[in-house]
């Protein structure tokens, strides 16, 4: 209860600086929204009379607490680009990001934990050796470069999927899910080669240890002392990293919606930051910092769950 209590306190604190330091940015930018919208050619006058409509002749500190107590009671403003609630427009965005962030994380644990398992059991076959080399070879590429590959590859030659043709949840859910799985897998494939060679690691590691001799002396075979004792002990650190990488994905997949022209959260930060909406953006990086602050709670809760010798620190 302690530790969790601190990671609580963590949270809250992290978050905090988090929207801090987005509107310290945004003051430290040259130009505003009035100006985006006003164009550079306004006068004086008008800019100054539509800043004070937007708020934003009022103090820092005002400004940033009053957006706070706001945000933690779910209204998130106004786009200052759209005129529409922020929370409506996330809203709508909320889908498209969650699901592929969560298919590109059921790919890396579909592919890394049964590859891992394999790779450890026949690890002096040149199949092995060639995963190894395969790994180290995905893991060294950019999953933003990958999905630029795939795309030139799936999508222009194979004529797999059509690139910018994305289809919405709304229009037809099948498509929406087939055009998904090519950014997932640009996402995922470099997170499940680490997380391969970590498990593969991890059950080598485990396989030497006096408690596999004693599982043999006792009669057992070696599919039983495998997966009924090493793989739950070699798990343990992968699961941490499967925690982490969650969070990762959920703030990698912004730049993959950009390559494959997903309309989900990742582009809508990018065009906002370049529109000077400031509500828009300070409610996408607080909703992430808070996903990922989440995550890795729950990884450090599961974390001493499943180690018992973790319980006592």
């Amino acid at each position: 209860m302690k530790t969790v209590l601190k990671k609580i306190a963590t949270f809250v604190i992290t978050v905090l600086l988090v929207t801090l330091f987005v509107f310290i940015a945004f003051e430290l930018i040259p130009g505003d929204a009035a100006t985006y919208r006003l164009g550079i050619n306004a006068t004086p006058e008008s800019l100054e009379r539509l800043r004070e409509e937007l708020g934003l002749t009022r103090p820092f500190f005002v400004r940033y607490f009053s957006w706070l107590g706001d945000f933690f009671f779910g209204d998130m403003g106004t786009s200052i680009s759209y005129g529409v609630s922020v929370r409506s427009m996330l809203a709508s965005k909320l889908p498209i990001t969650l699901t592929l962030t969560l298919m590109s994380f059921v790919l890396v644990v579909a592919l890394s934990i049964p590859i891992g398992v394999i790779t450890s059991k026949y690890e002096d076959r040149p199949l092995s050796k060639a995963v190894d080399v395969l790994g180290q070879l995905t893991m060294s590429i950019p999953p933003f470069f990958l999905g630029i590959l795939i795309t030139y590859l799936f999508g222009m030659i194979l004529h797999m999927f059509t690139p910018g043709g994305f289809v919405s949840y709304d229009v037809n859910f099948i498509r929406f899910m087939g055009y998904l799985f090519f950014p997932a897998v640009a996402i995922a494939l470099p997170k499940a080669a680490m997380s391969t060679k970590l498990l593969k690691t991890s059950i080598l590691s485990e396989r030497k240890l006096d408690y596999v001799r004693t599982a043999y002396s006792r009669g057992n075979s070696t599919m039983d002392v495998l997966y009924k004792h090493v793989l739950k002990n070699a798990l343990i650190p992968v699961i941490t990293f499967l925690g982490m990488t969650l969070a990762d994905i959920v703030a990698g997949s912004l730049v993959i919606e950009q390559v494959f022209s997903i309309p989900g959260y990742g582009r809508l930060l990018i065009s906002s930051i370049s529109n000077r909406d400031y509500p828009v953006v300070q409610a996408i990086i607080a909703i992430i910092a808070m996903i990922v602050i989440f995550i890795n709670l729950l990884v450090d809760i599961m974390y001493q769950v499943l180690d018992p010798r973790m319980r006592g620190n």
